[in-house]
């Protein structure tokens, strides 16, 4: 069977999610009871790309998973949702990412990772997904794996006239110059912003100000996550900031809402090109604010016959 090409190819991270639900987060060596423990499929990357998948577009993923179970498992799930794994390669040098993760009853998190398999993606890899990438419409990066592979394959989709949305998480300060001249949207979280930039956010006006640092650094279009304040949003062609806030909903659990976010402006920028890109973050948004409802990470992404259908003319 001949290969389908991926609208939304993404080269990422793969992380299975072993996830504890407690009252409060734990003080450093204190002990606490939780409530709940599940384990569930996550890392960045697949995240973005499972969101895209459940929307409608046709996907596929680049990373690397351990020769073990949550490897073997992590395959079927990209299988389930439509994902195609012709570039998920196994090692036996590395086991499947991991991340430990703690959610408290506000349904605020904090998360270790441990990369694993991740960090043996390489440029042979990209050299597989080559035709995929340099065919599809939108290509998705992140910094879940090593970072010269990142930028690597992002230099590979914009050779080729392939929309690219990097996502610099988790945020590293001495990012290569290179990664802002390649990036088509430069998406971050205010945190990820603060990294980068050293501009504290505390609102939707200091997210102005550091997305302004970064059109200054080659970044063509900048988003800027606020979390349920929204976001902000500014381009060199307009380097005014659009502060377009999102629903006021409760949130249960925020893990994965970003890679949410992404996912979906993967969707609409691969599927919906003639939309403004203010409209495109305030779906994406809509989808996002969905998605904090629900436990859990990929478990509370909604599919598109989930969604109101207005989101989708």
């Amino acid at each position: 069977m001949a290969e389908e090409v991926p609208e939304v190819i993404v080269v990422g991270s793969c992380m299975t999610d072993l996830v504890s639900l407690t009252p409060r987060l734990p003080k450093a060596g204190e002990t606490i009871h939780g409530s709940k423990f599940f384990i569930g499929f996550g890392g960045k990357g697949a995240n973005q790309c499972i969101q895209a998948a459940r929307l409608g577009a046709k996907t596929a993923m680049v990373c690397k998973v351990g020769d073990d179970s949550f490897g073997n498992n992590y395959i079927e799930n990209f299988r389930q949702n439509n994902v195609s794994t012709d570039f998920v390669g196994q090692t036996g040098a590395a086991a499947t990412g991991a991340a430990s993760i703690i959610v408290n009853s506000e349904g605020q998190n904090a998360i270790v990772i441990v990369a694993g398999a991740n960090l043996l993606l390489d440029a042979e890899d990209l050299g597989k997904a080559s035709a995929a990438i340099s065919g599809a419409k939108v290509m998705v990066c992140q910094l879940e794996i090593s970072p010269g592979v990142s930028l690597q394959a992002l230099k590979m989709a914009r050779t080729s006239g392939v929309k690219t949305i990097f996502n610099p998480a988790p945020a590293i300060s001495d990012l290569d110059p290179e990664f802002y001249s390649y990036s088509d949207i430069f998406c971050c979280n205010e945190s990820e912003a603060e990294i980068l930039t050293g501009v504290r956010v505390a609102g939707a006006g200091d997210a102005g100000a550091a997305g302004s640092l970064l059109l200054d650094r080659g970044c063509r279009l900048v988003i800027v996550t606020l979390g349920g304040e929204g976001c902000v949003v500014l381009s060199r062609d307009d380097r005014t900031p659009r502060h377009l806030p999102t629903n006021k909903v409760t949130a249960v659990d925020t893990t994965g809402a970003g890679d949410s976010f992404v996912g979906s402006l993967a969707f609409y920028v691969a599927r919906y090109p003639h939309l403004s890109i203010e409209e495109m973050v305030r779906r994406s948004n809509s989808i996002a604010s969905v998605s904090v409802q629900a436990a859990g990470t990929q478990t509370s992404y909604p599919c598109r016959r989930d969604l109101p259908q207005d989101l989708f003319r």
